[in-house]
């Protein structure tokens, strides 16, 4: 990293330092690539990760990586390009969610996984595993499949490298999404059937920077219960939505 000695730095900058070392080509780090990226010691790194980790600034995985924490979300969230996004969604939301009081969220990549940035649901709705500040897998959820289908294939290529099973219908086989992906992106939603909980069904649409074929900055998604009778008719609705979201966003920007 460029600058001044990182040792010379305060505690506060240290920290700094060490955050600004995950970028989307280091989303998840070991403690010995964070020292290097730093140019600080490895003691000193894994002191200040450790404290980073304990105040959920960074979360530890199953394979010793770090990635960013939901405390750096907690933050984010009120920076404008999330609260614009909150703001001008929630009517939409809102009108989906009286169709049918089944959860409505709205979710943002971070990292190898997606962000669920908001979410509406009420007493009535399924019990769901999504809530606002979860990070959700891609692979097995509808706006992850969503971010996924419209990512990079840099993008791509981590996440299909480590598919983790939640049921017995989770897809592991990297071929076999990859080929689902490709059709999501051709048809404009995504769809999972009891991929992260079992008797949950995911439909998901993409909300684009503007009209047409913007970038998908966001993703739209509606959790119903599996085998509900209504899952066909929503996907046109969903879309319709996510064009109007769109197209919202681009006269607000």
């Amino acid at each position: 990293m460029a600058g001044t000695d990182p040792e010379s730095r305060s505690v506060a900058g240290r920290l700094l330092t060490v955050l600004e070392t995950f970028d989307t080509r280091h989303r998840r780090q070991s403690l010995a690539a964070i020292a290097r990226r730093s140019e600080l010691p490895l003691t000193t790194v894994h002191r200040l990760v450790h404290e980073l980790a304990r105040r959920d600034a960074l979360v530890r995985g199953f394979d010793g990586a770090y990635e960013i924490g939901s405390k750096l979300w907690r933050l984010g969230i009120l920076a404008s390009v999330h609260s614009d996004l909150r703001e001008v969604a929630l009517p939409y939301m809102e009108d989906i969610y009286q169709l049918g009081n089944d959860a409505v969220q709205i979710a943002v990549l971070d990292g190898l996984r997606c962000l669920v940035v908001d979410r509406i649901a009420g007493s009535a709705t399924m019990s769901v595993l999504s809530k606002p500040g979860a990070r959700l897998p891609l692979h097995a959820t509808g706006v992850g499949k969503v971010l996924l289908a419209f990512g990079s294939e840099e993008l791509q290529d981590a996440v299909l490298d480590n598919l983790d099973r939640f049921t017995e219908h989770t897809i592991t086989d990297a071929g076999e999404l990859r080929k689902q992906l490709r059709t999501i992106k051709a048809q404009g939603f995504a769809k999972t059937q009891e991929e992260l909980a079992s008797g949950a069904t995911s439909i998901a649409v993409p909300i684009r920077a503007g009209t047409g074929k913007g970038t998908v900055i966001a993703a739209l998604g509606l959790v119903l219960p599996s085998g509900s009778p209504t899952i066909a008719r929503m996907i046109p609705v969903m879309q319709v939505t996510a064009a109007a979201l769109s197209a919202k966003l681009a006269d607000s920007a």
